[in-house]
């Protein structure tokens, strides 16, 4: 660039033109001119003769014409006070690093990978040493010690690529059902998230499996088991949960498990009118939180985590359709939070002992509630559920229950031991 700076010729004016009372006039320059004008700034300032204020005055005047920073600038009269001149360095360096492997290495790399299949760098380490040490073929001598990081740098030259031909790196696999993205149920009951639970494995033999599905607005919950988690046996149980619900389904979210994300699924929330299915996105964990949440809270500390052989399913899914599903949305109680906003403006979730209630209870609070129901369906008929038992009574049969389906599975494992 061109720089009008013959009015600078003291100290004093470079200090007023850093301090805003200095008027001068900068045009935009080239690279040259500008290395060029920071060698005769500090020629002519006597920059190595100058006291530690004065040199600093010097620094911040030449960041400030040059736009470059106090690193660079510093550099620069580094290479000043060396060679008495600034210059470009760009381009190759004057003392380059010592080749230290060979296009032949580079070409014995592409030739063990060739034969190989391209391992890991760590077994492909191994492979040459084994090569030199063992076998002694001595073109693999230097890459017998090559490091994990260098071998990957050879393998990205293009000596290497000329070797091994052209190669299309992976692609992941997209599946067009279901969009990513969490649900948006704007407060309304209907918006499902569905999980599976696995019942432990013994000895190589798998134990059943629970399709757990819960509500996001109202925490309504219905579990089902199952033999395998197979089309064949979780899309009729899915679609018997969903039935089961006493308002209409809007929307279906599970994670990204091939057990949901399908053709079979697809076509059984097509058939019943659910055009929302979402799945989960990559590294959000919260997307599905909420079925991860009760998996543990409601799954697992009712039939903890020991093993179930597969043939206890039919039994299991009666106890988790008929005793366990009823006790939790009418007679549970869960924390519904409460948006409030604090002093600095942000939102914050506050739960409190007001907002417990009964999944059921949830889903009657609103006004016009009714709106929410499945055709033909009318809260008088959950109402005798509801409140047909105390809930006393609920959580003694609930555990009756239990107790009676673990012990049927116990004496049948026994027998058959």
């Amino acid at each position: 660039m061109t720089l009008q700076t013959r009015r600078l010729q003291t100290l004093e004016q470079v200090r007023a033109f850093l301090d805003g009372s200095e008027a001068l006039d900068i045009e935009v320059h080239q690279r040259e001119a500008g290395y060029a004008f920071v060698a005769d700034t500090l020629r002519h300032f006597g920059y190595t003769r100058l006291g530690r204020a004065d040199k600093g005055l010097i620094i911040r005047y030449l960041c400030r014409i040059t736009g470059r920073s106090r690193q660079q600038v510093t550099r620069l009269i580094g290479q000043f006070r060396s060679t008495g001149e600034v210059r470009d360095r760009r381009g190759a360096p004057a003392r380059p690093f010592a080749q230290h492997y060979t296009r032949a290495d580079i070409r014995a790399l592409a030739a063990i990978d060739a034969d190989h299949g391209t391992l890991s760098g760590p077994a492909t380490r191994k492979l040459c040493e084994r090569a030199w040490l063992v076998f002694g073929e001595a073109r693999f001598e230097r890459l017998a010690a090559i490091s994990n990081g260098h071998l990957y740098n050879l393998r990205h030259t293009t000596t290497y690529s000329r070797q091994r031909g052209p190669f299309e790196a992976t692609h992941p696999v997209s599946v067009a059902i279901g969009e990513r993205r969490r649900p948006r149920p704007g407060g309304e009951p209907g918006f499902l998230r569905v999980d599976s639970v696995h019942q432990g494995d013994l000895d190589g033999a798998k134990g059943l499996y629970h399709i757990n599905l819960v509500d996001e607005v109202t925490q309504f919950q219905f579990i089902a088991s199952v033999a395998r988690i197979s089309e064949h046996f979780l899309v009729p149980a899915l679609e018997g949960l969903l039935q089961a619900f006493p308002f209409a389904i809007q929307a279906f979210h599970a994670d990204n498990g091939s057990e949901y994300i399908n053709h079979r699924v697809a076509r059984l929330l097509d058939k019943l009118h659910i055009d929302d299915f979402t799945k989960s996105r990559a590294r959000q964990t919260n997307d599905n939180a909420l079925a991860e949440s009760k998996n543990g809270a409601v799954v697992r500390k009712h039939l903890g985590y020991a093993h179930i052989p597969q043939r206890f399913a039919g039994e299991v899914n009666v106890f988790t359709q008929q005793a366990l599903s009823p006790y939790l949305n009418y007679h549970r109680p869960c924390y519904f939070p409460s948006e409030v906003i604090d002093a600095k403006g942000r939102v914050r979730r506050r739960y409190r002992h007001q907002d417990l209630m009964t999944p059921y209870d949830k889903l009657k609070s609103p006004p016009g509630a009714e709106r929410y129901l499945k055709p033909g369906v009318t809260f008088e008929q959950p109402d005798a559920i509801a409140y047909a038992i105390s809930v006393n009574q609920a959580a003694r049969q609930l555990n009756k229950a239990r107790q009676e389906l673990l012990r049927t599975i116990s004496e049948n494992l026994t027998t058959v031991a």
